[in-house]
């Protein structure tokens, strides 16, 4: 009688005193062991790079969301079982629905070429190209020192680090749909990202008139998100050709920024310490029903323990997240929203092709790539 009352609360007791930090980060780094393992050494030529905070880290911070090299070892380079390797490693750091919607990211690419008609070139032998996603590692997983991984291709980038053995960062994280909808058979329709869009739809058009002039901060949205592929959260002006790897491909008017934004139109959406637009505090109870549930969508992206989302249960930290938006707010038109507070940036853009083509970005102004951890681990354990 005994046994059985008290074992399972036991074993409860045990469970809940589990750091899940450090449970992901002990998940990520036995999957990344296993598919170092795999590699011959030609191939973890190109996929190791050095610990983080040492002399990689320009690498490790310049990151993109384009169809360019993101560095590291692509699925071409890869036999088949070490493709199935780094689909355990990109699972380890992703809740389950954030690994449904990269996969589902990646296939988007066999769709987005049929919309092309097959016929996108840039001078390389496929351009819309599911195996161009590519895998690195920067250090050593699982050992005493920080070490990382990233995983990105055309609309995916992932970045994780890990120090002292616990999952310290898990940002820029982007996402992104081309098409943002495709037809399914049956009248339905494949839309990866649909409920950032939709829900970030209804908490604008629900605002009361006064609160709606202050949301919608410009009538046209930028054609890309503000911050762009930029290593910290500033207002430079990104160009169009520092969203790629040098020499890979040259975009059209690639010394026009990103936005395709000047004078008044970029100073309105600019991004500055404090936020625009009306922040949660200002709304009822269902709008931040809504924007708690906005959140959702992004900060899911990783692992429970690991997301910051239940940071939100608690009022004050949802008073604090303002929302912007720029452009139409009727569905099926180009728009553009922001979400930004503390710690939190997210911006979201269906501009293009008629807007069906989704960017969706989750980042941390104050610890992008985990800087300011690992500037605190080298002050603690490497001081002169």
């Amino acid at each position: 009688m005994s046994v059985a009352v008290f074992e399972p609360y036991a074993v409860r007791r045990a469970t809940a005193m589990i750091d899940p930090r450090r449970e992901v980060a002990k998940r990520m780094a036995e999957a990344a062991l296993a598919w170092l393992d795999s590699l011959d050494a030609d191939q973890r030529e190109m996929a190791v790079a050095p610990p983080p905070g040492t002399g990689a880290e320009d690498e490790r911070t310049h990151w993109f969301y384009t169809p360019t090299d993101h560095g590291g070892l692509t699925f071409h380079q890869q036999r088949p079982a070490q493709h199935r390797l780094v689909m355990r490693l990109v699972a380890s750091g992703l809740s389950e629905a954030g690994y449904t919607t990269v996969a589902t990211v990646l296939g988007l690419e066999n769709v987005l070429d049929r919309v092309e008609g097959f016929s996108v070139n840039w001078g390389r032998e496929r351009t819309r190209d599911p195996g161009m996603y590519y895998l690195r590692v920067f250090g050593e997983p699982g050992g005493p020192r920080p070490w990382g991984w990233r995983f990105g291709g055309h609309h995916v980038s992932l970045n994780h680090l890990v120090v002292d053995g616990s999952v310290t960062a898990t940002t820029p994280c982007f996402l992104g749909a081309d098409p943002a909808a495709s037809p399914l058979l049956g009248g339905a329709a494949l839309r990866p990202l649909g409920a950032a869009e939709d829900l970030a739809r209804e908490l604008v058009r629900s605002l009361h008139p006064e609160l709606a002039a202050r949301a919608v901060l410009l009538a046209r949205p930028p054609n890309d998100v503000v911050a762009g592929n930029s290593a910290r959260i500033d207002d430079r002006v990104l160009t169009r050709r520092e969203l790629w790897r040098r020499g890979r491909h040259t975009p059209d008017r690639a010394d026009q920024p990103a936005t395709g934004l000047y004078g008044a139109d970029r100073r309105a959406l600019a991004l500055t310490p404090t936020p625009k637009g009306v922040p949660g505090s200002e709304l009822d109870t269902a709008q931040r029903e809504l924007l708690r549930a906005l959140l959702g969508t992004y900060l899911g992206r990783v692992p429970d323990g690991v997301s910051p989302l239940p940071r939100y249960d608690d009022p004050a930290a949802l008073d604090s997240v303002h929302l912007a938006w720029a452009g139409s707010t009727t569905a099926g038109e180009p728009h553009y929203y922001r979400l930004q507070g503390p710690r939190l940036l997210v911006e979201w853009t269906n501009v293009h092709r008629g807007a069906n083509h989704a960017h969706a970005v989750w980042r941390d102004p104050e610890t992008d790539f985990g800087g300011d951890v690992l500037a605190a681990h080298h002050a603690t354990h490497h001081a002169p």
